[in-house]
């Protein structure tokens, strides 16, 4: 009895060792938690999930929503089939040119928002993130808040019979919360009359043009594997 014979009856048995899966340690703590460190006005703190559903045939499909924790408005819900981090910060560099920069994007601890690519790229552009404590949904209320909103407004009233239909109806739903939907936290006004009183109420100031956007590289060790 040699190796080779085990490995050959092993493989015939489809007998398999057990691996030590190594733990990913959390980076989140509560001092990051949205009732702790609040958004004190616009695109002062964003925050960000995902969400999923399937089309009528079960394929999986996925949302990633950008929300202004302080407008309440619905920065970007993206829909695919798959999300890389490539599509997270594409996203990310699309909202910036139009929007300009937050301050900080709070999350929970999902692979897809502590992947290194996602912080080196931030981190060039001096965005803090807000990383909350593992297993604690409640300190990222807001998204969980928008999510719930989401699931229940939208998802679970909704047939999408292929990705391109479901990409149509997203923005028309996308649409109708920012601009007709009130919000009683915000004094039953739409997040998007919200942020335009927002702006009517700040002190004028020079126009400045908003920091360059480091380019992205997603051949340069910035691509990582599918987000789910």
């Amino acid at each position: 009895m040699n190796a080779k014979r085990v490995h050959r009856l092993c493989r015939k048995e489809g007998l398999k060792v057990r691996r030590t899966l190594r733990k990913r340690r959390a980076i989140g703590v509560s001092a990051n938690a949205c009732h702790v460190r609040k958004a004190e006005f616009p695109d002062h703190v964003w925050c960000w999930d995902f969400a999923f559903d399937r089309t009528v045939n079960g394929t999986t499909v996925k949302w990633l929503s950008i929300v202004d924790e302080f407008t309440r408005e619905c920065l970007a819900l993206k829909v695919d089939r798959s999300i890389t981090s490539e599509d997270v910060l594409s996203t990310l560099a699309e909202l910036f040119a139009m929007r300009g920069v937050p301050q900080a994007i709070r999350s929970d601890n999902g692979p897809e928002f502590v992947a290194k690519a996602i912080q080196d790229w931030l981190a060039k552009l001096k965005i803090r993130t807000l990383y909350v404590a593992p297993g604690s949904p409640w300190e990222n209320g807001y998204a969980e808040s928008f999510h719930s909103k989401l699931r229940d407004e939208f998802l679970q009233q909704e047939l999408f019979e292929t990705l391109t239909a479901a990409r149509k109806q997203t923005g028309s739903w996308r649409a109708d919360y920012n601009h007709h939907r009130p919000h009683s936290s915000l004094g039953y006004v739409t997040p998007a009359e919200f942020a335009a009183r927002c702006a009517a109420s700040a002190p004028e100031q020079a126009a400045a043009a908003p920091p360059p956007v480091p380019p992205l590289q997603p051949h340069n060790g910035l691509t990582q594997p599918e987000l789910s």
